[in-house]
């Protein structure tokens, strides 16, 4: 609300040719308490008094020579913000209240003067520019608070959205809501702070990266700051943070202090530990506000919280690297090289065995041969793992005779493969027959006793099959097994692409799984 003293100390120029009706304006209103009152004899200078002082409230005659009151509010339209006229016109004349309304003035006080109605309209009207103009402050700053708030989101959905930092784009996001001259994000590595990103005049982007060596122990201490943004006022000053600033900011670095005359620090940090700091700069003093300093520390929180996760994304890629070399190697230990050993005990044997019975060598070397192909066949399996590239880009009919290859010469059970199919596959439809014949294999291998094996691709029409049968004990498909859950993840990786999956088994039959995949999309009438 508006108090009596805003009203009261509210700013009003009366304007007439007549001093003696200025006086009298005057008198009253001091009187009354009003205390910034200022008046002209000169119409044609309240426009130029206006644009200088703001009045709140303009008391205008509307009859005077040379240029009358209707004259000055065209004029006032002018100058005056969405055209509003804090104008109180004073007239003799009834007929002028009319059009002086019609020209944008908001009330009148007649000739002669009353005392009462001065005082009421005055009153009146200063209380509603007063409150037209808080309002219009309420939404400055509501349009303020929603603009920060619109570019803290856009910066939040940046940082989630990509999978690299991008210290450029958070710099320009954050000049959106404060105002800097100069600005630079740096990480800490090792002793130094490295910029990652600058803005800011000369050129600063040639110079990258910046490097400042944290010479002491405590400088990442002084730069946390308890987790609170660091404000400089005046960077020349001898204020201990801004010699502290000069201590920093040496060699290359002190470009950033070219012109500038207040900084502030932004630490970038989480759980305690410091991991950069984003300075800002700007040509005035005392140019940043504890508001600023609010806003910033959300961002820079943001941005440290997306280097944590980054920095744990990348120990996990790396530990998802060395668990698959250690899988690799396993693989690599549990077959083929159990193979190659199994191979070359034979292949030693075979000489003496030749003598002594070639009938039963020949099979040794049938067996050897058996082995050797294995062997191979797991070693191109383990460089496909290798290179997932190698799963889309070889042929299906290919990396399914190496599956069955492998499988025959780890497990020694004969495994027939027909191929026919001739179409390719999309990507990931191939990827996952590979994965869905691959885990079979593995079940065949755990659970089905099985002695003989056959995989079958083939094509019918649009519609490419795969088969796999084993003469293994079987199961009963409608009982789910506790802790096993490798079927229902083939159902789920097939229907993921679009494949139907079948399995038909029953104890002491063996089983025979099938995936379907039709290469042309069905008709809505089809489909149903």
């Amino acid at each position: 609300m508006i108090s009596p003293s805003d009203i009261l100390h509210g700013k009003m120029l009366i304007v007439d040719d007549k001093e003696i009706n200025i006086l009298l304006l005057e008198r009253m209103l001091r009187v009354a308490g009003y205390v910034c009152i200022t008046s002209t004899l000169n119409p044609s200078e309240v426009c130029a008094l206006h644009m200088k002082n703001h009045y709140d409230l303009i008391l205008l005659d509307l009859q005077m020579p040379g240029m009358d009151g209707f004259e000055v509010m065209e004029a006032l339209k002018e100058i005056e913000p969405e055209g509003y006229l804090p104008v109180l016109v004073i007239t003799a004349e009834p007929g002028h209240k009319l059009r002086a309304f019609e020209a944008g003035a908001k009330d009148f006080i007649s000739k002669p003067f009353e005392l009462a109605e001065v005082l009421a309209r005055v009153h009146n009207m200063l209380e509603v520019r007063l409150l037209n103009e808080k309002l219009h402050s309420y939404n400055d700053v509501l349009e303020r608070q929603l603009r920060e708030q619109a570019t803290l989101l856009a910066i939040s959905h940046s940082l989630v959205s990509t999978p690299i930092l991008q210290p450029g784009l958070i710099l320009d996001q954050l000049q959106m809501i404060i105002e800097y001259d100069r600005g630079a994000l740096f990480v800490v590595e090792g002793s130094e702070l490295v910029s990652l990103a600058t803005r800011g005049k000369h050129q600063l982007e040639q110079i990258e990266p910046l490097r400042i060596h944290l010479n002491r122990s405590e400088t990442l201490a002084v730069l946390f700051n308890g987790h609170q943004p660091m404000r400089i006022s005046d960077v020349w000053s001898d204020d201990p943070q801004a010699q502290f600033l000069h201590s920093l900011l040496e060699g290359r670095a002190a470009i950033l202090l070219k012109e500038i005359q207040s900084w502030m620090w932004i630490p970038l940090a989480l759980s305690g530990r410091l991991i950069g700091v984003i300075g800002v700069a700007h040509q005035q003093q005392d140019s940043f506000t504890c508001h600023h300093a609010d806003l910033a520390l959300s961002v820079a929180n943001q941005v440290a919280l997306t280097m944590i996760n980054m920095e744990l994304n990348g120990q996990a890629q790396a530990l998802a690297v060395l668990e698959e070399r250690q899988r690799l190697a396993r693989d690599l230990h549990d077959a083929v090289n159990q193979s190659l050993f199994s191979a070359g005990l034979i292949a030693e044997a075979l000489p003496r065995l030749w003598d002594q019975d070639p009938q039963d060598a020949r099979r040794s070397l049938e067996e050897l041969r058996h082995l050797t192909r294995g062997a191979s066949a797991e070693m191109r399996l383990l460089l496909a793992e290798l290179r997932p590239s190698t799963l889309t880009d070889s042929k299906l009919s290919d990396l399914l005779q190496m599956l069955g290859n492998a499988f025959s010469g780890r497990n020694n059970i004969p495994v027939a493969v027909t191929l026919t199919a001739e179409s390719s596959l999309p990507a990931e439809v191939q990827v996952a027959f590979y994965r869905i014949c691959q885990e079979t294999f593995n079940n065949i291998a755990k659970h089905a006793n099985a002695s003989h094996v056959e995989l079958d691709l083939r094509q019918d029409g649009s519609v490419i099959k795969l088969r796999i049968y084993d003469d293994g004990q079987g199961f009963d498909t409608k009982q789910t097994i506790p802790g096993h859950y490798g079927l229902g993840m083939m159902r789920e990786r097939a229907a993921a692409v679009g494949a139907l999956l079948s399995v038909i088994s029953r104890p002491g039959q063996g089983t025979e799984l099938t995936i379907r995949f039709n290469t042309t999309p069905l008709s809505v009438k089809e489909s149903l």
